[in-house]
């Protein structure tokens, strides 16, 4: 749970949940890097007003816990079916601002493209770090037997006076998992689901982040958008070559599918004679040829 809270006029604040980083295009051609943050469902659970709680602010519940909500965790006049998953503050200056418990608010209707935006979250931890990639320090040389000294932070204190470490001196500690706002960061695209933030914004993936509005770019550069053209089948040219003619047209069209039958196939004798045919022929020429040689030689 965080325990920060945010000055800011009206409710210009809202909760998120980051998505995924990506890359866009602006419309000069400009790549830029992206965070894309899920901002659905972000209901006012609670306000506080001057005279009953000494200052004006709102609660924000954003998600939903998978658990059964106990009666500790029941928000009181909210009408809520399931505890929120995060519960955040963020105090209103002008009470006459204040919306009502139960309502969600939409970031539609708090930011749009060119806006600028500061960005709160809850680093990623890296554990245990030494000075080297905790605070980049360069190391020791490794000449004259300081061959174990490569990654050694070095002398860290003074002599007698004053005789202890001062506080805040770079040391190995534990890196990460701290609360980081990183700021002036400008909205590329609003809808009622999600946010684009040019630029990345602190912790991973799922985790909360907090965007708070603070001012505007007056020489913002939108995304590029693809236009695309859809085309309709009737109006292509149709050649000349494959153009069906009038007459085959009007065939086509009055002679239906069904009616249209296969043509038989006769088939013809062939007028050429066998072989068997031609040889008894030439047999009987034979004997006729002889027997007349017979007669003429009486």
């Amino acid at each position: 749970m965080w325990s920060l809270f945010f000055v800011f006029m009206g409710v210009q604040a809202i909760l998120g949940q980051k998505i995924d980083q990506s890359q866009k295009f602006l419309e000069d051609g400009t790549r830029i890097p992206v965070t894309q943050l899920w901002v659905k469902g972000n209901v006012v659970v609670a306000v506080k007003t001057q005279g009953k709680h000494n200052y004006s602010a709102i609660q924000l519940g954003f998600g939903a816990k998978k658990k059964k909500i106990k009666e500790s965790e029941k928000v009181k006049g909210a009408s809520l079916k399931q505890a929120p998953k995060f519960l955040k503050e963020a105090r209103v200056s002008n009470e006459d601002s204040l919306p009502g418990l139960g309502e969600v608010i939409n970031a539609t209707e708090i930011f749009k493209p060119g806006d600028i935006v500061n960005a709160t979250g809850i680093s990623k931890g890296k554990g245990y770090a030494g000075v080297v990639k905790r605070h980049n320090f360069k190391g020791g040389p490794r000449t004259h037997g300081q061959s174990d000294r490569e990654r050694a932070p070095g002398s860290i204190g003074q002599t007698t006076t004053p005789g202890r470490v001062y506080k805040g001196k770079r040391m190995a500690g534990r890196m990460g998992n701290e609360t980081v706002t990183i700021k002036n960061l400008e909205v590329v695209g609003v809808s009622e689901d999600s946010i684009l933030v040019k630029g990345l914004v602190p912790g991973g993936k799922n985790t909360m982040i907090m965007i708070k509005k603070v001012g505007e770019n007056k020489k913002f550069v939108p995304l590029y958008q693809e236009k695309i053209e859809s085309k309709d089948v009737s109006d292509l040219p149709v050649s000349d070559d494959t153009k069906p003619s009038e007459e085959e047209q009007s065939v086509a069209d009055s002679s239906p599918v069904d009616e249209i039958q296969e043509p038989e196939v006769i088939e013809e004798p062939s007028s050429e004679p066998s072989s068997e045919v031609n040889n008894e022929e030439s047999k009987e020429e034979v004997k006729v040829a002889e027997k007349e040689e017979v007669e003429d030689a009486k």
